[in-house]
C-alpha cells in the first residue's frame, strides 16, 4: 500500500466540504478562497468551545482529549479530532501513562442539526480510521453531537462508509496535484454556501460573467 508523505496532506475537514460541492472543495483547498456566513461563524465558535488544548481529563473509566491531532499515511491527511474518549475495557489498546486497556471513541462537534447527506459522519469516520492507523487499532463506532438539538448520534463505521472516505481522498489528490478546480452546476443549497459570491454558480447558465453581472444589476433595480 503506498503512503503520502506530510507534505502530501490535505486536511481532513476537507471531504465535508467535498461532499457538500467538489467546486467548494477546490476553491478553499486549492485556490485558498474562504468567506464567512452565519454558518461558517457559528461552527468556529462551537468548535472553540469543544477544543481545549490543555488536554485531558477523567471522568470515572474514562479519558477525555480534546483537539487531538491525528495523521494517516495511506490517506494523506491530517487533522484534529474535536474530542477522543478512551473507554477502559478489556481488549483495546495501552496508553503511557496510564494502566489498563483502552477502547477509542472519537466525537465531533457541529453547530446545527443532523443532516440529510453524510458529509459530518463522513467527516468522523475519517478520524476514525486516522485514528485506527495510529494506534493500530480497529474502531467500530463514534458519535456526532449537534449543538442545535443538544444530542449524540451515534456512527457505525461501516464498510461503504470506509470505502466512501478511501475513494474521496484518492480523488481530492488527484485534483489537488493537478490544482484542478471542477465545475459546477448551480443548485438551491448554492444559496447557503458561503462562496457562493466567489463561484458565481449561476455562470453556467447565463451564460458568461458579463451577462450574469448585467442580470443581476436588472434583478436589484425591480
Amino acid at each position: 500500500m503506498s503512503e503520502y508523505n506530510e507534505d502530501e496532506f490535505l486536511m481532513i475537514s476537507g471531504i465535508q466540504h467535498f461532499k457538500f460541492c467538489r467546486r467548494q472543495w477546490a476553491l478553499i483547498h486549492i485556490e485558498q478562497q474562504w468567506a464567512e456566513n452565519v454558518h461558517t461563524v457559528i461552527g468556529e465558535l462551537m468548535h472553540e468551545k469543544a477544543h481545549d488544548p490543555y488536554l485531558t481529563e477523567k471522568r470515572r473509566d474514562v479519558l477525555i482529549t480534546r483537539a487531538m491531532p491525528v495523521s494517516s499515511r495511506t490517506l494523506g491527511v491530517s487533522g484534529e479530532c474535536d474530542i477522543v474518549e478512551f473507554h477502559q475495557c478489556e481488549d483495546g489498546v495501552k496508553l503511557f501513562g496510564h494502566r489498563g486497556l483502552y477502547e477509542i471513541f472519537p466525537v465531533e462537534y457541529k453547530k446545527g442539526k443532523p443532516k440529510l447527506d453524510e458529509e459530518d459522519i463522513l467527516q468522523l469516520t475519517a478520524q476514525a480510521m486516522c485514528l485506527e492507523e495510529m494506534f493500530s487499532t480497529s474502531i467500530a463506532s463514534g458519535a456526532v453531537y449537534y449543538g442545535e438539538t443538544r444530542r449524540r448520534e451515534n456512527v457505525a463505521f461501516t464498510d461503504d462508509l470506509r470505502r466512501q472516505v478511501k475513494d474521496m481522498f484518492a480523488e481530492m489528490h488527484q485534483y489537488y496535484d493537478r490544482r484542478y478546480t471542477p465545475k459546477v452546476k448551480w443548485s438551491k443549497a448554492c444559496n447557503a454556501c458561503s462562496l457562493k459570491d466567489i463561484c458565481l454558480p449561476k455562470i453556467g447558465k447565463s451564460g458568461s460573467v458579463r451577462t450574469y453581472i448585467a442580470k443581476t444589476l436588472k434583478e436589484e433595480d425591480t
